[in-house]
């Protein structure tokens, strides 16, 4: 099927969003476990030991520890704010951060750090304008800044100015909550569908029924994703986790002419960012090249950067090992795709 499908369904109990895009599984978001804390919850949580030569202290909260790495000035027993940035490794408290951060589909409001400014990507002067409009004309809370997402370029004005209402409401909630008190939950951090909603491109068409996973392919497609094979028309990559880092093997399947390494690692960098992404894998990626020339280098540099680019989870370049491997790190935005499914 041609043009792109949002679906809503339930994956191993829990529910899930999948996107599809001309029939090709493209990306997939499935709740975590209930005792998993999610990236983007806030707490008010209680400062605890520091963690001597890390730089870090650990923060006592209702669903667990969380381990605050920017912890200068706080003394133990102090309570403060903080929201959780990503997933934490097993068994390893979740990292979390002073800086709070509200998102909805069109804005992004920063408890703290005041301002109102529109995404760069917004170039058209005509609507910048218009949204400016809009932006001056929301109450928000003291102290509290705004940034209005690229999405909002094609939006309805009144869309856009309900969606920055409810979020400037939730955003004065969350200020007016007391510093002092016990550990306490302020905010969940968002489900799949409210995730898919939010960050995915508007699609063709929605559906929201038991059942439409199976009945749309979705079902073959994530078992298809839980193999480590990547085929793509100049060969094929291996995508393996292990507990410290994610390895990536390129193979140029039958091509053995002079180019095929160059071809094959340009194709595979172009296939890496959905393989990760649809498998939920993050933190330190090892790519095994095919064998090319070091002259070549710069050209797959520019292939990984703009494969990333586009990708929507924070993924940084690192550099060459001396075997000729390419690192990266990346985010942990998301669970594992294996320890979603369990």
């Amino acid at each position: 099927m041609k043009g792109s499908q949002v679906l809503f369904d339930r994956v191993a109990g829990r529910g899930a969003a999948a996107r599809i895009v001309d029939g090709q599984l493209d990306d997939l978001l499935i709740d975590p476990p209930e005792d998993r804390i999610r990236p983007g919850a806030i707490y008010r949580a209680k400062a605890g030991r520091p963690m001597k030569g890390q730089g870090g202290m650990i923060l006592e909260t209702p669903d667990g520890p969380l381990f605050l790495r920017q912890s200068k000035g706080i003394a133990q027993g102090e309570t403060v704010f903080v929201q959780t940035t990503t997933y934490a490794e097993p068994g390893k408290a979740a990292p979390a951060a002073l800086k709070l951060l509200l998102k909805s589909r069109f804005c992004l409001i920063t408890p703290g750090a005041s301002g109102r400014n529109l995404s760069k990507a917004i170039r058209d002067e005509e609507r910048r304008v218009e949204l400016q409009e809009i932006i001056h004309g929301i109450d928000l809370p003291e102290g509290a800044g705004l940034v209005v997402r690229t999405a909002a370029e094609e939006a309805d004005d009144d869309e856009v100015a309900a969606d920055l209402l409810a979020l400037a409401d939730l955003a004065g909630a969350l200020m007016s909550e007391p510093r002092e008190g016990p550990p306490e939950k302020l905010f969940e951090g968002p489900t799949a569908s409210e995730m898919a909603l939010r960050d995915w491109p508007r699609p063709d068409a929605f559906e929201d029924a038991p059942g439409c996973f199976s009945a749309a392919g979705v079902d073959e497609m994530i078992d298809d994703v839980r193999q480590p094979e990547v085929r793509f028309s100049d060969g094929s990559i291996y995508v393996e986790a292990t507990r410290a880092l994610v390895a990536v093997d390129v193979n140029t399947g039958g091509n053995t002419n002079a180019a095929a390494g160059l071809s094959a690692n340009i194709a595979a960098l172009r296939a890496l960012p959905r393989a990760l992404r649809l498998r939920g894998l993050g933190g330190q990626i090892v790519m095994d090249m095919a064998p090319m020339a070091k002259r070549d280098r710069s050209r797959v540099e520019d292939a990984a950067k703009a494969a990333f680019r586009v990708d929507g989870i924070e993924t940084s370049f690192v550099g060459w090992t001396p075997l000729g491997h390419m690192e990266f790190l990346r985010k942990r935005e998301r669970l594992p795709l294996e320890e979603a499914l369990r």
